[in-house]
């Protein structure tokens, strides 16, 4: 299945150039499926996830399949992933709670873009491993502690973005489970209780990470926290981390926008049910783009100078994602939308 981007592109005044965006990954794809940030430079599990839902959105599905057989392939035993792979070789043998869990975000994206049950449950082994390595490192009052050392020893702290991300990654993996008719309700449980840590107890997280403007917002993209909850989350937050017109500042004392959580921004609000809201910021970042049409990492303010200057696969794969979610590209644009998973029983 292939989606003509040209046929779905916004009204003219909004400046995306998805296809592009979607180009950039795919030439950036290893032979292997392994999508690294950029040529010659790492790959994480996260954000080769990230990369692949772009391809998926794009239209590139074989190379989105190949990226997630490549994760199949490399998986550990425990069911996590080193944090950082160079030409597909360890670099950072930390084993990530996190950056783990988030495969099945994405076999879960690219089962609704394609209605392929057939990849679903070859992916099935890969998914469970992953969401019970992260499950595992889930301490007694919710939070999820967010890594395991390279020397063996879990690192007790928690991150409200990366548990945040988490709770994406077991709704994903319950509706995996749904769709192909099991049952995993520890894992009911365990976003039960993760879901009450994020929303009710901050002081279990690392509060030196508030600086970080994904702190802010992931909790509402995540689908952790909504409703008014989240509409007062987003105010609070607003003025701190975002410049009107510009975007979103990766660290709310630094002139630095980030595409990617620009991006993030308008994902999370689309998601909470704002949709021109996040049509406005996704447009801020519309013209951020080199010559060939991908877009940015980031850019200083008011200098606006761009920095850095590689063109990242996760990246534009972020704004893909979002403009999915805005502009109804594929089957898959609803999948961070809070009212999608009000229909989830078993949620």
């Amino acid at each position: 299945m292939e989606f003509d981007l040209q046929r779905l592109r916004p009204e003219p005044e909004h400046t995306t150039d998805f296809e592009a965006a979607a180009a950039l990954i795919a030439r950036t794809q290893r032979p292997s499926g392994e999508i690294p940030w950029c040529d010659g430079q790492k790959t994480d599990p996260w954000d080769h996830v990230e990369a692949a839902m772009g391809l998926a959105i794009g239209g590139y599905l074989p190379q989105a399949r190949k990226a997630y057989e490549w994760l199949a392939a490399t998986q550990l035993k425990d069911g996590s992933w080193y944090s950082a792979y160079l030409q597909g070789l360890p670099q950072d043998r930390t084993r990530d709670a996190n950056m783990s869990a988030y495969v099945a975000v994405g076999v879960y994206h690219y089962f609704l873009i394609t209605c392929d049950r057939s990849f679903l449950s070859d992916m099935w082994a890969t998914v469970s491993a992953a969401i019970d390595f992260a499950v595992s490192l889930q301490a007694p009052q919710g939070e999820i502690h967010w890594a395991i050392s390279p020397a063996g020893n879990v690192d007790r702290m928690a991150l409200l973005t990366g548990s945040s991300s988490i709770y994406m990654s077991i709704r994903c993996a319950l509706a995996a489970a749904e769709a192909l008719g099991r049952r995993r309700p520890d894992w009911h449980t365990a976003l039960q209780r993760l879901g009450h840590a994020i929303r009710s107890k901050p002081h279990l997280f690392n509060m030196t990470k508030s600086r970080f403007s994904m702190d802010w917002f992931y909790p509402v993209l995540a689908g952790a926290v909504t409703g008014a909850d989240a509409q007062r989350r987003i105010e609070r937050g607003w003025k701190k981390f975002v410049v009107e017109g510009l975007g979103v500042r990766c660290v709310s004392d630094q002139s630095w926008i980030a595409v990617a959580e620009t991006s993030e921004l308008a994902l999370a609000l689309v998601g909470m049910g704002n949709p021109e809201q996040a049509r406005i910021v996704l447009s801020w970042i519309g013209d951020r783009r080199f010559e060939d049409g991908s877009y940015w990492a980031g850019f200083t303010f008011p200098a606006m100078t761009v920095w850095p200057d590689d063109r990242i696969a996760w990246t534009n794969a972020g704004v893909l994602i979002a403009a999915d979610a805005i502009y109804s590209l594929t089957p898959a644009a609803g999948l961070f939308s809070h009212r999608f998973w009000e229909s989830f029983s078993i949620l």
